[in-house]
C-alpha cells in the first residue's frame, strides 16, 4: 500500500468505482482503492501514477479487479461504488455532489467555502493548493450554506452509510481564519443528523473558538501544518506562513485541553523538502502535546507550480511512517481511537497499518 500511494496506479477502465477527481481541494487526482478490506486513497492523474508499474486490469462481474505489479499479479482489489446521494440535488437544482463529496469509503468531505485569502494572491497562494480549480471548473459552489451542508449530510448518512464528516474551509479575511463558519455548518449539520464531524482550519485569532466549536457540535479539529522547516514553510506557503508557527503551537495546547488527546491533529506532507530526522522531530513535539501528527505522501496536482514535484518513494515514506507508528501507538494516540476525519479515515496515508504492526 506505501508502494501504491507513491508510485501510483495505472487504470485500464479509469471509469470503475466512484469518479476520482482531477484539482481542486484534496484528495485531488486520487480514486479511492479497497485493498485486502482496507480502502486507500492512489494518485492515478499523475505522472508518476501514469509510470506506474502497478496496474488495475478492468473489474469483472463481481466487480473487482485484479492488481499487477509488471505482469504479477498482487490482489484482487475493488473500487468504492459511486454513493446513491450524488443522485440527488437540492430544490434550487444544485447536485448533492457539489455541496460535498464521497472520501475514501465512508467519510462525507465538504469544503465550506471555496475561496480563500491565500489562494487569491498568486504571490501568497500555497504552492501545492488548487482549491481554486473545481470552482474554476463548475464542480462545486463558492460557499455552502449550513441548510445545505445539513440536508446532504443526513441523506449520505440515509443513502450510504457515511460515518463521519470533514468540514475543511478556504481562508477568508477574518480573524477567526474560517472558525465562525465552520461552528453555524456544523450545528446545522448535527441538528439534522447523528455524525461526528472533523473541523479544519487555520488557528484561529482567540483560543475561544476551540470550545465555541465543539459546542457546535464538533468532535475533532484539524489544523494543518504541512511543512516544517521555516525556509521551506515560506518558499511553498507564503502566506499561510506568516501564521507563526508559535501560534501552532499555542493553537494546538489550547485545542487538546478541549477536545482531548487524539482528537487535535495536523497534516505534515513527505516529500516536499522536510528531512525524515525533522517530520519524526516535529512529530514527537505533537505527540507530546497530544496531537495526532498525520503524515502523508505528497501528491503533485496537476495546474498548481508543483504539478511536476516529484512524489516521495516509498523507501523514504517506509522511514518515516514506520518508526512514526510505534511512536503513536506508545503515545495512546492511534487513528483507530479518532471520532472523526483524515486520521480516522487513514485512506490518504499508511500510518495506521504501521500502528497496527507496533
Amino acid at each position: 500500500m506505501t508502494e501504491l500511494q507513491s508510485q501510483g496506479l495505472r487504470l485500464l477502465d479509469p471509469s470503475a468505482g466512484a469518479p476520482s477527481r482531477r484539482g481542486g481541494a484534496g484528495p485531488s487526482d486520487h480514486k479511492a482503492v479497497t485493498v485486502d478490506g482496507v480502502t486507500v486513497m492512489v494518485p492515478v492523474h499523475t505522472g508518476s501514477a501514469f509510470a506506474s508499474p502497478f496496474v488495475a486490469e478492468a473489474p469483472g462481474p463481481d466487480g473487482r479487479s485484479l492488481l499487477r505489479k509488471g505482469s504479477i499479479p498482487i490482489a484482487s482489489i475493488a473500487f468504492p461504488r459511486q454513493p446513491r446521494f450524488y443522485g440527488r440535488a437540492t430544490a434550487d437544482g444544485i447536485p448533492y455532489s457539489q455541496i460535498a463529496t464521497l472520501h475514501g469509503a465512508d467519510v462525507l468531505a465538504t469544503t465550506v467555502l471555496q475561496t480563500c485569502i491565500r489562494y487569491e494572491s498568486r504571490r501568497k497562494a500555497c504552492r501545492f493548493c488548487a482549491i481554486g480549480q473545481s470552482l474554476a471548473a463548475g464542480r462545486t459552489i463558492a460557499r455552502k450554506t449550513p441548510a445545505q451542508l445539513a440536508e446532504v449530510a443526513k441523506a449520505a448518512v440515509e443513502l450510504d452509510g457515511v460515518r463521519h464528516m470533514v468540514m475543511t474551509t478556504g481562508t477568508p479575511p477574518t480573524p477567526d481564519r474560517g472558525a465562525a463558519l465552520l461552528c453555524e455548518s456544523a450545528a446545522a449539520v448535527r441538528a439534522a443528523v447523528d455524525l461526528p464531524i472533523q473541523a479544519q482550519c487555520e488557528p484561529p485569532d482567540t483560543d475561544a473558538w476551540f470550545q465555541r466549536l465543539k459546542d457546535a457540535g464538533v468532535d475533532t479539529l484539524g489544523m494543518h501544518i504541512e511543512v516544517v522547516g521555516e525556509d521551506l514553510r515560506r518558499q511553498l506557503l507564503p502566506g499561510k506562513s506568516e501564521v507563526p508557527m508559535a501560534r501552532y503551537w499555542e493553537a494546538f495546547e489550547a485545542a487538546v485541553a478541549v477536545f482531548g488527546r487524539g482528537q487535535v491533529s495536523t497534516y505534515l506532507l513527505a516529500g516536499l523538502g522536510d528531512s525524515a530526522v525533522e517530520l519524526l522531530a516535529a512529530s514527537e513535539r505533537l505527540l507530546a502535546l497530544g496531537v495526532y501528527p498525520f503524515v502523508v505522501p505528497f501528491v503533485p496536482i496537476s495546474g498548481t507550480p508543483l504539478e511536476d514535484h516529484p512524489a516521495p518513494s516509498a523507501e523514504f515514506m517506509r522511514s518515516v511512517l514506520e518508526p512514526l507508528g510505534r511512536r503513536t501507538a506508545a503515545a495512546g494516540l492511534r487513528a483507530t481511537d479518532i471520532k472523526a476525519g483524515c486520521g480516522r479515515c487513514a485512506a490518504c496515508s499508511t500510518l495506521s497499518r504501521y500502528e497496527e504492526a507496533a
